[in-house]
């Protein structure tokens, strides 16, 4: 369930992916970017009613309980994100928005990797290996925000620009940050079970 809740994710990243860098149709495409982050809802819903059902859980309940629902952050950022498009009104995408949307992409696929990994972690040979991917991409983005932002303070003389962008890359980078925490938490849960 987490590796399917993982892929929702990924589907609307790639759906973000697409608006910013084919920036027409954009209502269709924030329409269809709001039902992927339905989809994931249901399947956080289905995750959390299989857990109240559950005696046992192969990790603790309340790992998850927290993971399902910050894999759920990470699509409900990507769609908050995708409105700002509509509701700010914008006309153009910036070069600094389309890099931190490709992390995003790369950030969310590394995940329905370490979620597939997760129920054999004992085992696992590649699960640390892609937590600390998904943490220099996080650091990635960082440099690539801070970088924007100073660029979006400096160049642009429109204060409107200067709102809309600044709130935009913000939610860009909230996102990649919601991708480190399930990372960290999954890291959290391989050395309580190691």
């Amino acid at each position: 369930m987490f590796v399917e809740t993982a892929k929702s994710g990924c589907k609307a990243a790639l759906a973000l992916e697409e608006l910013m860098t084919n920036y027409v149709g954009v209502t269709e495409k924030v329409k269809a970017i709001e039902e992927m982050e339905h989809e994931c809802d249901r399947h956080v819903h289905k995750i959390l009613k299989q857990l109240n059902r559950s005696f046992i859980t192969p990790i603790d309940r309340e790992d998850i309980h927290v993971i399902a629902k910050e894999l759920d952050n990470i699509t409900d950022s990507i769609e908050s994100t995708a409105h700002r498009f509509n509701m700010f009104n914008v006309t153009a995408i910036r070069e600094d928005a389309l890099k931190l949307v490709k992390l995003i992409v790369t950030c969310t696929n590394e995940l329905v990797y370490v979620m597939d990994e997760l129920k054999d972690m004992k085992k696992s040979t590649i699960l640390k290996t892609k937590v600390i991917e998904i943490n220099r991409i996080e650091n990635e983005g960082d440099e690539i925000f801070r970088s924007a932002i100073t660029n979006l303070f400096v160049a642009e003389k429109d204060p409107l620009e200067v709102i809309k962008w600044k709130e935009i890359f913000e939610y860009l980078e909230n996102t990649l940050d919601a991708c480190e925490d399930v990372a960290n938490i999954v890291e959290g849960v391989v050395m309580k079970h190691a």
